[in-house]
Formats: structure tokens, sequence, C-alpha cells
């Protein structure tokens, strides 16, 4: 009979502790190892690096998986092979860095599995080429689930130009880039995972030269996003992508970062939607420079300098849709000096966009802001739903701004609907009451201001 390691784990009174620790269990699971019958020792102060490696190794060349009983055990340098299945005990199997060149890594490899297991960093360095307690690099399928990281002086999981996917894990303390980092892959999945105080980024996507990637971040929740490395942004963000067209993020709950909840930065075709976006300290939620094709829609943003940025037209940031978000407690204190920049909005936006269905309320300065300076074309905006506020619209009346509709829009508890800005100055009245003669790109009608 064909023993299924799910069946196996679910069966009635089974432990899953002695599950772990029983070698015929392991052999009964696909002809497994367990690794402390091979001499794999729990508690022992010497590092374990070249023990298990020589374990897994051989478990490698007939594709079998190996088995870790609870306990801690002392590791470095470990290179997983080209066909790698490690289990341990959820919470209880914890891998303690020795320091050495790196911790966990892995190069050219076919099969990665990693589940149950914590992987403890003790903040101690690994080499540039690891740059993560799990370094990943050209592995064509990877699992990792059910696992810890902790106390990375890097990043906890590092996974570039491979496939698979990393869920249900849990991040925290990584001091370096990221909780975790997807580098040049090509269809990745991150979801339910749990990234917490991390110094630099929570989730980051990117690649070195712009091209698809379409890693899908889902169902995760992300918090306590520091900005140990300053900037203005670069740092300090919940999900961050950079060059990585056809990203999806979706469904995840981000709260309490430095910077954005959620940052794309010149990405195509990229979906930010249905996510809850919690006490950003700057924009929460951006698609900024060089992108063509956002969609942001359905998130609930909750706390932010702005609300939602999609912008850079000057460098080429166009094609968007803008729908049906919840926007709302947007301040103007951001943590550096402003200068050109205005905060206190709820929706920025500058190029070949509709923006319909927002609701906004309780912003500090303006409930949107259309266009900057001479980066204002096709945008059209209706049916949103703007409450407490000093102003509802700002819209850039500098010359060589393009096409520009805002109609049937509620605008209430303000002192004025409609105003045409230079930069940071007021040049007009209330265009709801005053008409937009004066600017035939304009066309300002249906809306009801109380």
């Amino acid at each position: 009979m064909i023993i299924k390691r799910r069946n196996f784990l679910s069966g009635a009174g089974a432990s899953i502790i002695a599950l772990s620790a029983s070698s015929s269990v392991a052999q009964a699971m696909g002809g497994g190892i367990n690794a402390n019958s091979e001499g794999l020792r729990a508690g022992s102060t010497r590092d374990q690096g070249q023990r298990l490696q020589k374990i897994i190794d051989n478990a490698s060349k007939n594709n079998q998986a190996v088995f870790i009983e609870p306990g801690r055990y002392k590791i470095s340098n470990l290179t997983l092979p080209k066909n790698t299945r490690l289990y341990g005990t959820n919470g209880a199997t914890i891998f303690e860095y020795a320091g050495g060149d790196h911790f966990i890594y892995a190069e050219n490899a076919n099969h990665i599995e990693l589940d149950s297991i914590k992987f403890d960093g003790g903040l101690l360095p690994v080499k540039e080429y690891a740059e993560a307690n799990l370094g990943i690099v050209n592995t064509k399928n990877i699992s990792i689930e059910n696992c810890q990281f902790t106390n990375a002086s890097k990043s906890g999981i590092e996974v570039s130009k491979s496939a698979g996917r990393i869920s249900r894990n849990k991040i925290d303390t990584a001091v370096g880039t990221a909780g975790i980092v997807g580098q040049s892959n090509t269809g990745m999945m991150i979801s339910e995972n749990v990234v917490s105080e991390c110094a630099n980024a929570g989730i980051l996507v990117y690649r070195r030269e712009v091209g698809e990637d379409n890693t899908i971040v889902t169902n995760n929740r992300v918090k306590f996003i520091s900005a140990v490395k300053g900037g203005t942004g670069q740092y300090g963000n919940g999900i961050n992508t950079w060059q990585a067209d056809g990203v999806m993020i979706s469904n995840n709950h981000i709260s309490d970062c430095a910077y954005s909840t959620i940052r794309s930065n010149s990405c195509s075709n990229i979906q930010i939607t249905n996510n809850t976006c919690l006490r950003a300290g700057e924009t929460s939620v951006y698609s900024e420079f060089a992108f063509q094709g956002a969609l942001v829609s359905g998130n609930i943003v909750d706390g932010a300098a702005r609300g939602i940025s999609i912008a850079n037209l000057d460098h080429g940031g166009r094609l968007s849709v803008c729908s049906n978000n919840l926007v709302r407690n947007i301040h103007d204190n951001v943590p550096y000096p402003a200068g050109q920049h205005i905060f206190g909005a709820g929706i920025l936006a500058e190029a070949d966009i509709a923006i319909t269905g927002n609701v906004i309320e309780r912003t500090s300065r303006f409930g949107m802001l259309l266009g900057w300076g001479e980066y204002l074309r096709n945008v059209t905006v209706s049916s949103n739903i703007i409450r407490d506020t000093k102003t509802g619209f700002y819209v850039s009346v500098v010359e060589g701004t393009g096409q520009a509709s805002i109609t049937n829009n509620i605008i209430a508890k303000a002192s004025r609907g409609v105003v045409g800005y230079r930069w940071q100055d007021a040049v007009t009245g209330d265009l709801v009451k005053e008409g937009t003669q004066k600017y035939p790109n304009l066309s300002v009608e249906g809306n009801r201001i109380s």
C-alpha cells in the first residue's frame, strides 16, 4: 500500500513529533531518511553542517527526502544539492547558523523543498553571493513552506532566476535588504507569509533589467517595516517591486511601514488590488516612474501622507485605472523635508488614467491632486465621493497640460471644489462655480459640492 505524506500526517491520533522522529515513518514516506539515525545530533554545540551535507547529498542521489527530529542544530555552509527535500517539525526543528561563508545556499538545482524548519541566522554575516539566511539561485522548482526565518544579517530569503512558491512562512528581524527577496524570477508565488520587523523592506520583487516577471504576491501579512538605510522611499516599504512587469499584488494586509505599504517602481502591467494598507509614513500605494499599465483597485488605505499616487509622466509613467478604493485619514507629515512635493492628498494622478468609484475621506489638503506642472494628460475623474477636506480637486493649469475631465463627483465638507494650480500656487477660484472658459482642455461639470 502506498502511504501518502498528507494522509499520514492527518491520521487519527498521529503525533507530528513522533512521525518526524521515526525512521520507519521516513522510509514509508517515499523512502525517506531520518537524519538523526544517520548521526545528526540535536543539542550538540558543534557545527554539524558537514555531517548534514553528507546526508542530504546521499539522499539527493536517490531523490529521497530527509527528515530531522525536533531540537537545535548548529549548521553552517550547507549547500543544497540538485534534488533536496528537507523536513522538520514545525516550531521544533531549529537550525542555528554557526558562522561561515553562508548559512543555507543552493544554485543550479532541479528541486528544492524545505518544510517546517526554523532558520536562526544569529545576525551573523554571510558572503555577498549568499545574500540571505536562505539563498537560492537558478533553480527550476522551489517549495519553501511552514518555515521560520529570523535574525538575518541580510535577508531572510532570497530567490533569484527561479520558479516555485514561498508560502505560509514567518520571517522577522531581517536587518539587511528585506524579509523576502525575489530577483529576476520566472513566475514565483509568494503567499500567506507573515513578514515583520525588518530593517528596510518586507517583500522585494525586482529585476536588474526591465522584463516580464509575473510574480504573484498574495494573502501575506506585512508589518513594522523600517527604513534604517534612510532615503526618500527607496527603503521602508512593505511590498516593493522594481522593473518587474506582470506582477500581481493582491489581498495582502500591510501596516506600519516607514514609507509605502506598496511601492511599484517602473513595473508595467502591474495589478495592485484588494489590499488593506494601514499607517504608512509617506505615500501608501505607489505606481511610479517608467511604467505602462497599472490597475489600482479595491484597496483600503487608512493613514498616510498620500493615499495613492500614480505618477511620473516625465519618466513615461502612464496608462492606468484607479477605481473603487477607500482612502481616509491622509495627513501631510513626511519623514523628510517635503520641498516642492505636495502631500495631504488622497489620490494623485497624471496621465492616461480613468479614476472612478473611489471614496476619499478626511484629507489634510486635497481629495485628489491631478497633474504637476505640465505633466497632465488624458485624465478622466467621475463618480467619486470626496468628504472632509480643504479642497476637493487640485488640477494643474500650467501651459502645456492635456485634456482632463472632472465630472459628476460629490464633494462634501470642503471649502472649495476644483481649483487650478501652477505647481504650489492656486491661480483660480473654484472652477465648479467659475467655469473653465479660460482652460479649454478642462471639463468640470455635474459636480455637487456642499
